[in-house]
C-alpha cells in the first residue's frame, strides 16, 4: 500500500488551476506534518497557508520551477496550483530543523497525493523576495515551499541509462520523464 502511494507521488508542476483546494485540506496536510517525527521534538516547524487566487499570484513569481527545463518558466495560467504551503523554521524555537523538513515534506505530499492532488516541493526561491511579499517576520527562517493541485501532467519513472545523466525531461506529448537509479546501483556492500 505505501509503495503504491509512494509510486503515485511524482513532482507534478503542471495542474488543472480551476480545480480548488480549500484551506481546511491544506490544515489537514499540515496536521499530518504535526503528527510526524520532529528532532528533539522541538516542533520548531510552522507554515503559511496559501489557497486564494491573490495570495498565489503573490508567490507564484518568487519560484523556480525546474532547472533541467531550461527553456520553461514555469506553468502557464490556467496551469498553476491552487495552492502554496510555505515552511518556515521558528529561530526562536531551534536553529537545528533541518531534519524536520524533509519529514513534513513527505508527510503532506503522501497526504496530498491520497487525496488525488499532487506537488512540487521548491527549495529554489527568491527567499528575499518572497519574504517581503509575505511580510514574514526575521523571527522565521524561510525554508521551503510547496506547491499543490489537482495533476494535469503524466510522469513516469524509467531506468537511468548513463549514471552520469539523471536529468528529468519532457517528450514531445508533454509526458514528464523522471530517470531512477537501479537498487543495486545505491546499496553499497562495504
Amino acid at each position: 500500500m505505501i509503495r503504491e502511494l509512494i509510486l503515485k507521488n511524482r513532482t507534478y508542476r503542471r495542474f488543472y488551476q480551476e480545480v480548488r483546494i480549500e484551506r481546511n485540506t491544506l490544515e489537514e496536510l499540515i496536521d499530518l506534518a504535526r503528527l510526524s517525527s520532529s528532532g528533539g521534538n522541538l516542533q520548531s516547524l510552522k507554515y503559511i497557508l496559501s489557497c486564494e487566487q491573490e495570495k498565489n499570484n503573490l508567490i507564484f513569481p518568487y519560484l523556480r520551477w525546474a532547472a533541467y527545463l531550461q527553456d520553461w518558466k514555469g506553468p502557464e495560467e490556467g496551469e498553476r496550483p491552487s495552492a502554496y504551503i510555505i515552511m518556515l523554521g521558528d529561530k526562536e524555537i531551534s536553529a537545528n530543523y533541518f531534519w524536520d523538513h524533509g519529514i513534513a515534506c513527505q508527510s503532506i505530499l503522501l497526504g496530498a497525493c491520497e487525496k488525488g492532488l499532487g506537488g512540487c516541493m521548491f527549495g529554489s526561491i527568491d527567499k528575499q523576495g518572497l519574504r517581503k511579499a509575505l511580510n514574514i517576520p526575521d523571527r522565521y527562517e524561510l525554508i521551503l515551499a510547496i506547491a499543490l493541485g489537482k495533476p494535469k501532467e503524466k510522469v513516469v519513472l524509467e531506468e537511468v541509462k548513463d549514471p552520469g545523466d539523471i536529468k528529468y525531461w519532457r517528450d514531445e506529448e508533454g509526458i514528464h520523464h523522471v530517470p531512477k537509479r537501479k537498487l543495486q546501483d545505491i546499496i553499497l556492500d562495504l
